[in-house]
């Protein structure tokens, strides 16, 4: 009986993890398994980027998982720098481009993954292609940028964009010495938070000698000698910037599955059912960036682009095509970045999250520190919770504030996931001591006031 073939369509997180779990559970000779990947490189860490570039990270092969010589041992036939430009799915076949030679040949397949991943966004702007204009969605995306910061003489820089990569890259570029600004269209940076955790991490950034202009869309990306950039231009001012650093976010890559008639959602993700499966197509599945998941909290699908997501797709989607069985039941939105020494994170809604849905809900915010207030080190956070009213059920939490803040967006997290309120989380039995928390740990001081404001909401 000759072998099923299965192609995967993008090689990094979700392809590769799909893949290589697929072929732990099949052998060469039950299962031939083809990946195409666009770029250099496969299975790497795009959120360690940032860090690479400050240098926290020294080698970019640190962030390298897994090599294409390294899959192609675990007889995987990967092929590199070659992209698929067509989906036939009527005829279960992909046509593909060698990018150096130009190529093009079809190629079969019994099962098709995609994990085509997503795309920065790069609004259509006056000087936005010009060089020393940066995006950091790749490894080789962050390899030029370096090169760029090592050769620029002039120390202004500028990002384009507040999310997660714009504040990491701003403390990139101010660790390598610039001044930086950053630009963006929303009221405070983090769109991701409220406004009322936005506005802290724009105290904080300030704090930090960094420009933080919101309000303010990018009309123009003002060219110099050599037609490099050499200033960012908004309405109502231009910011003399010799390096300027894309971080407007991103959109599902998936032109392809949209040309071949596949179902996409609101954002332009692939749907997918809990196994990971295209709705509709048996023998298609998707994972990662280009797809949609289920927001557990909502009850909606949306797009996050995260590893941890990816990975997990991957996994699931490796173990259905691989005969065995597995499902990705949704996420409730957990994400957690720094700038400096500045930590923010959060889960679940945000109030304008919950007011789409429909939702009744309180919100409390709670002050308290790190550590036992006389415990050396000990630092401020501010936690803020979402609670639906009469209920008490747990709708989503935000932390800002320094070293031992980040990570403690977990708690929430679970509880989410659990389906607890704000009354059980109050009675959870965290771990203490004066070196890692006070007596009450700051999610539980939200936990208790936002149970306090539900039973004496009307």
């Amino acid at each position: 009986m000759a072998a099923e073939r299965m192609v995967v369509v993008g090689g990094d997180a979700a392809g590769m993890a799909a893949a290589s779990q697929a072929r732990r559970l099949k052998g060469p000779d039950r299962l031939e398994i083809v990946a195409f990947e666009r770029t250099g490189f496969t299975s790497y860490s795009a959120c360690g980027i940032p860090y690479w570039v400050a240098g926290d990270v020294s080698d970019r092969d640190a962030l390298v998982a897994r090599t294409p010589h390294e899959h192609a041992e675990r007889g995987i036939d990967l092929r590199m720098r070659t992209e698929v430009t067509e989906l036939d799915v009527a005829g279960r076949r992909v046509r593909a481009r060698e990018l150096e030679t130009g190529r093009e040949y079809w190629t079969g397949y019994d099962k098709l993954v995609l994990a085509t991943g997503a795309s920065p966004l790069r609004p259509p702007l006056p000087g936005i292609d010009a060089p020393g204009v940066h995006g950091v969605q790749t490894l080789d995306d962050g390899q030029a940028l370096l090169d760029t910061l090592a050769r620029t003489k002039g120390r202004h820089a500028v990002v384009v964009g507040a999310g997660y990569i714009g504040v990491e890259m701003a403390e990139a570029l101010v660790r390598h010495g610039y001044e930086v600004t950053v630009v963006h269209r929303d009221e405070q940076p983090m769109s991701t938070l409220d406004p009322d955790m936005g506005r802290l991490v724009h105290e904080a950034m300030t704090g930090m000698g960094i420009t933080v202009v919101g309000g303010q869309a990018v009309t123009e990306i003002r060219t110099g000698e050599g037609g490099r950039a050499c200033a960012v231009v908004t309405r109502d001012a231009a910011y003399p910037a010799d390096v300027v650093v894309l971080g407007i976010g991103v959109r599902p890559r998936t032109g392809l599955a949209r040309a071949a008639g596949l179902p996409l959602g609101d954002s332009g993700g692939l749907l997918t059912d809990l196994s990971m499966r295209v709705r509709g197509y048996e023998e298609i599945w998707a994972g990662g960036d280009c797809v949609e998941v289920l927001d557990l909290v909502s009850g909606r699908t949306r797009h996050i682009a995260l590893g941890t997501h990816a990975n997990k797709h991957g996994q699931v989607i490796g173990a259905n095509a691989g005969g065995d069985y597995a499902t990705f039941p949704g996420v409730v939105g957990t994400a957690v970045s720094k700038v400096c020494d500045l930590e923010i994170a959060r889960t679940g809604l945000r109030e304008k999250d919950a007011h789409a849905v429909g939702l009744r809900f309180e919100t409390v915010t709670a002050q308290s520190t790190s550590r036992a207030g006389y415990y050396p080190g000990a630092e401020p956070m501010t936690v803020k919770m979402t609670a639906e009213r009469r209920t008490g059920r747990l709708l989503g939490v935000q932390i800002v504030g320094r070293e031992g803040a980040g990570k403690r967006v977990d708690v929430a997290a679970v509880a989410l996931t659990a389906g607890m309120t704000v009354e059980q989380m109050n009675a959870l039995d965290l771990g203490y001591a004066p070196p890692f928390s006070p007596v009450w740990d700051p999610v539980l001081v939200a936990a208790r006031k936002a149970a306090k404001q539900i039973r004496t909401a009307d």
